[in-house]
């Protein structure tokens, strides 16, 4: 039997940069297939070249047959434009990687996946619209009824993608493309989303490409696994083979990078450095933190409570009642320690981080260093914010795109009006002390890679010396071999500095190897909170437990 889509000899390039090189790939019937690497390694390149989705300044080589039942087999890069609209989002469907810029904001949810139905099934518009809530009702999206004519912004991150998945299956297509589902999304979340698509390849028949750089993601989904580097497929087998014993060094790397419970307290290994051994290095330890005498609270939270109201006017007024995204959370951070926060999204982490930096409303008391920044006035404040910094989880949307790194590292000092003989040279030490060179202060933030630029915006965090930085999901977004140089990146600097800080986050494996004690958030109240083992290996609370279970690879790493 044929398999459903073969890619032979694929290469993409861009003028003379070769970006994809001889990729051969087999997706069989019924069968969920991962493709797995870093970002710029290839793999949305390789499944937008089968829907021909890539930029004009791309060329694409070589073959895809699509040989779906009851058609005759094509060649997708030479069939002509009329031909690929027929097959686009009917016969191959694909999801993308953010919901939110994928749908339609001024469209409701239900409008938009009515029009596919329309397109392809010529369904009328009221029949559209109840295989729509049925469609809804498969995908598990509550209230599907009212859901359909709900928009994009009134749904959570998990519910749009849900959308995504109705749309893509809406005319029960043969090849279903997962570009990336789920990055960014909380692991119950991320569970809950793979889990479904598995459910729905067993339902419909459907064959899946699922594209990811996270190897623990579909480890217990995959049927096989192709592992794409620098362009190439390096390795490709049945997922138990590759996941229990990787053959190519890069494989390996990638497994190594995502933080293990065996590897807290250790040096993180990073891709580049495994790579140059050819080998799994033995990680080192990480030196000790400078003793700077007793322990005491730099930070104190007392009965904090954060309130939104849901309909407000243009003045941020309204009459409907509070919810409340933070309840009566009280805890201290000390001095040269690193306290997680985990939970799901939604539960009033990030709310918290930005009470405690005073960017909204709340009640109760944030006293750091000694003061209680919710008595002092604005003069005082200004002074006080010295001590503490933010690093936001997308670099990208924390700079500034018209100023380049250098400006936007100094710009602390300058507001803060700290007198230094040569700025410049400050800028610098902070670029080296993150990784980055002197040689890079005039680029723009566009000319860095993720990695680098949340690098920088730790430069910029750390330009006033605080003594109190919050973490708000800095490495959320970024792909394994990134994530472990940031993570080795805040251990480093925390020994050299000595700061504290609360490091937000909602992947438990992270914050148990960050952190010194973990606090663990729901529904706005803290409910459980202790030191990093213990509440990682010996949960007391129901929902911490529910959220180790739902790690990804918890069967491989356990």
């Amino acid at each position: 039997m044929n398999p459903l889509l073969q890619i032979k000899n694929l290469s993409v390039s861009f003028s003379n940069v070769l970006a994809v090189d001889d990729v051969n790939i087999s997706i069989p019937t019924g069968k969920l297939v991962a493709l797995v690497g870093e970002s710029g390694s290839g793999k949305s390149l390789t499944a937008l070249s089968i829907l021909r989705l890539l930029p004009g300044i791309a060329s694409a080589k070589g073959e895809i047959i699509f040989s779906a039942e009851g058609s005759p087999s094509v060649n997708l890069l030479n069939q002509p434009q009329k031909l690929l609209e027929q097959i686009r989002g009917n016969k191959i469907a694909m999801i993308f990687q953010e919901p939110m810029t994928s749908l339609n904001p001024v469209q409701t949810c239900g409008a938009q996946v009515m029009e596919s139905l329309q397109k392809h099934l010529f369904l009328k518009k009221a029949d559209a619209k109840k295989e729509a809530i049925k469609l809804f009702k498969q995908v598990l999206i509550p209230n599907p009824e009212d859901a359909v004519s709900l928009y994009p912004h009134e749904l959570s991150g998990g519910q749009k993608q849900r959308v995504m998945i109705a749309m893509a299956i809406s005319c029960n297509p043969a090849l279903l493309i997962a570009d990336e589902p789920t990055t960014a999304l909380d692991a119950s979340v991320q569970k809950s989303i793979v889990a479904l698509l598995k459910d729905l390849q067993k339902t419909m028949g459907l064959s899946i490409l699922f594209i990811t750089h996270d190897l623990n993601l579909v480890a217990d989904t995959a049927d096989e696994i192709l592992v794409m580097y620098k362009g190439q497929v390096v390795e490709q087998g049945l997922a138990k083979n590759i996941l229990v014993n990787p053959t190519h060094p890069y494989t390996k790397a990638l497994l190594a990078c995502s933080p293990t419970p065996s590897q807290k307290g250790k040096k993180l290994p990073v891709i580049n450095q495994l790579l140059a051994d050819a080998a799994i290095a033995k990680p080192t330890i990480l030196k000790e933190a400078v003793e700077h005498g007793p322990a005491h609270a730099v930070v104190s939270v007392r009965n904090l409570n954060v309130a939104y109201r849901r309909n407000r006017n243009l003045f941020g007024l309204g009459k409907s009642p509070k919810i409340s995204a933070v309840n009566n959370v009280s805890f201290d951070v000390v001095n040269n320690e690193i306290l997680g926060l985990v939970g799901e999204s939604g539960c009033g982490k990030t709310s918290l981080g930005r009470a405690m930096m005073q960017l909204i409303p709340y009640e109760g008391e944030v006293t750091i260093n000694g003061q209680n920044l919710s008595n002092l006035k604005v003069n005082a404040l200004m002074k006080a914010r010295r001590a503490f910094q933010t690093v936001f989880q997308d670099p990208y949307s924390s700079l500034n795109p018209r100023m380049s790194i250098g400006q936007a590292i100094a710009e602390p000092m300058e507001v803060h009006n700290i007198q230094q003989k040569n700025i410049t040279e400050k800028v610098i030490h902070l670029l080296e002390k993150v990784g980055l060179s002197a040689d890079q202060y005039k680029r723009y933030p566009h000319q860095f890679s993720g990695g680098q630029r949340q690098r920088i915006c730790i430069a910029r965090a750390l330009a006033l010396n605080p003594s109190f930085i919050i973490f708000d999901e800095s490495v959320s977004a970024l792909d394994v071999s990134v994530q472990a140089q940031i993570l080795n990146l805040i251990n480093e600097l925390k020994n050299d500095l000595n700061f504290s800080a609360l490091f937000i986050a909602h992947d438990l494996r992270v914050v148990h190897y960050i952190s010194n004690r973990i606090m663990v958030m729901q529904n706005g109240s803290i409910v459980e909170t202790g030191e990093a083992n213990e509440v990682f290996f010996n949960a007391k609370h129901p929902y911490t437990k529910q959220l180790l279970s739902a790690m990804a690879g918890a069967s491989i790493n356990f």
